[in-house]
């Protein structure tokens, strides 16, 4: 099967899907917000509500990305139009985070540009050649409960406020996406005074953690792909060194298909409404594997590149560091 070509299929654009999937999720975002905002005293009405809104706010940054890649609406115009309008509301300056997503598309699964990625991994060699003081340092990095809450805080609460290679490509943009967020957090303080800034802050707060539960998953698990040139193979990089996540069809639904990330990473110009069903049309024999939630909550015990194994592996237990 000639796979590059079964997934060119499902590379039309058609507004009339974007727009409905950007949209409804907008409206969808504010509708929930209102709602949380509004019944802020009434918890049986606020955590549901509250957790709408953090998967809407997931589901536009996974829009965001569509249209930095040009491949959510039908124009260029019209993908760079919806991208800086979402970052508003993703806290992720658009231009910026477009062209470095860009370099991590060019640098998966390259054990010598690990720059490029979300979440940095450590091979066993360079753990075992560290010293204690980085080895503590890393351990904590990859907690998954430090990297979960206190990653999606730093990442989306500072570190987008000035993202890296943000003098490259554009420090203008990101200065006015700045001014922008704080005019919408002014203009929701305006509405709902702090209570409104508090549901938004910790409700985005818990999107954050699933974005970021989100992101360790697509490229960390057990038999992921990693190599240095020239052995590096981009098709096996694609296909498995990112992730194929089945949690059912309605959390597919939810974060707009950013589980099928190695379809996405094989040919990201296929729309996040087309991957879900570009995958199910793989013959069974051909289909990548799937990663079950259980699977995926022991990824992340998983911490370490072992070059020799080609898996990613915990860390060595006491017992194996004194042998």
């Amino acid at each position: 099967m000639d796979l590059r070509a079964h997934t060119r299929q499902y590379c039309r654009r058609d507004n009339r899907l974007a727009s409905l999937s950007y949209f409804s999720t907008l409206a969808i975002y504010f509708l929930s917000l209102t709602f949380a905002v509004a019944f802020a005293q009434a918890w049986y009405i606020l955590l549901p509500a509250g957790m709408v809104f953090a998967v809407s706010a997931v589901r536009l940054y996974v829009l965001q990305h569509d249209a930095g890649h040009h491949s959510l609406f039908e124009t260029r115009l019209q993908n760079e139009c919806a991208g800086h309008l979402l970052s508003v509301f993703t806290f992720a300056p658009f231009e910026v985070m477009k062209q470095n997503h860009n370099l991590h598309h060019g640098g998966i699964s390259n054990l010598e540009h690990r720059e490029t990625g979300e979440i940095f991994t450590m091979t066993l060699r360079e753990w075992e050649q560290a010293t204690r003081l980085q080895r503590i340092g890393y351990r904590c990095y990859r907690n998954p409960f430090i990297l979960v809450t206190f990653g999606a805080l730093f990442t989306y609460f500072i570190r987008y406020r000035w993202p890296k290679n943000t003098m490259h490509f554009g420090a203008g943009g990101v200065i006015l996406h700045n001014i922008a967020i704080a005019g919408f957090l002014w203009g929701l303080y305006r509405i709902g005074d702090v209570t409104a800034v508090m549901v938004w802050l910790t409700f985005s707060f818990l999107g954050g953690m699933l974005g970021v539960f989100l992101v360790y998953l697509q490229h960390n698990f057990e038999d992921t792909y990693w190599d240095r040139r020239p052995d590096l193979d981009p098709v096996k990089a694609a296909l498995s060194g990112a992730s194929c996540l089945d949690f059912g069809w309605f959390f597919d639904l939810a974060v707009a298909n950013i589980t099928l990330h190695d379809l996405h990473h094989f040919n990201a110009r296929i729309p996040s409404y087309r991957l879900r069903q570009c995958h199910y049309a793989i013959p069974s024999e051909y289909a990548p594997r799937r990663i079950k939630f259980s699977e995926a909550l022991r990824a992340l015990t998983l911490k370490l590149w072992d070059e020799k194994k080609k898996r990613l592996v915990p860390f060595p237990s006491m017992v194996e560091n004194v042998q």
